[in-house]
């Protein structure tokens, strides 16, 4: 029988768990059955998580709909966004918008905002960071849009902005940043930890990066 980890003919039997047979590859020397009882073993669970995620599912509405527990979700979705890298991009003299947008996390007494900046063209995201709104978490962001050599920036009225974004480039001005403020409104609506007014929300905030990953590049 065919591994299902690494697809190799090379496994001979090892026994019987839950009176299923049990297989053992010798390439990739895993353990594997032809059919599995639990649902998070189907080779299809880890797609649907990523689609559920994308379409406004807690971790809980997954669990009851995939009959899996919630800790398999939350384990899955770590394992999903490990894999996952920001998409490299590598044209120059575009528009970007960069904003902050508020979000809560449990037991946690700062502020935390989610930034991030947006190709104002393709709507791409370039990178994001969680954190306190200060001139550290700003610069990280800004900094990678510089790289790009933009041809122009759009922010809000934050005061600090002009401090760490050189002043022929940098714009702000009413409706400027129009389709980062439209992204923002998607996250709150698709994303369920990040509704205002829900019982839903963030624990931990390694899950929250995890899930905006997926949402954004998986």
């Amino acid at each position: 029988m065919n591994c299902t980890k690494c697809n190799s003919s090379n496994s001979i039997r090892k026994g019987l768990q839950n009176n299923k047979q049990r297989f053992y590859c010798k390439n990739c020397k895993k353990y594997f059955q032809s059919d599995y009882r639990y649902q998070a073993y189907k080779s299809e669970t880890n797609d649907f998580i990523k689609k559920l995620l994308k379409e406004g599912c807690g971790i809980r509405s997954i669990s009851r709909i995939l009959n899996i527990s919630t800790k398999t979700v939350l384990s899955r979705m770590l394992n999903i966004s490990k894999q996952i890298k920001a998409p490299y991009f590598n044209k120059f003299g575009c528009k970007f918008e960069i904003d902050e947008l508020f979000i809560k996390i449990a037991n946690d007494k700062k502020q935390n905002w989610l930034i991030y900046a947006i190709e104002q063209k393709t709507k791409n995201v370039i990178d994001f960071i969680i954190g306190s709104r200060n001139t550290e978490n700003l610069k990280s962001i800004i900094n990678k849009v510089l790289l790009l050599h933009p041809k122009r920036i759009y922010t809000d009225g934050l005061n600090m902005y002009p401090s760490i974004i050189p002043k022929e480039i940098h714009k702000r001005f009413q409706y400027c940043t129009n389709r980062i403020e439209r992204m923002n409104l998607n996250l709150r609506t698709h994303i369920k930890r990040l509704s205002r007014k829900t019982i839903c929300f963030t624990r931990n905030q390694k899950y929250l990066e995890a899930h905006l990953k997926i949402y954004f590049w998986g």
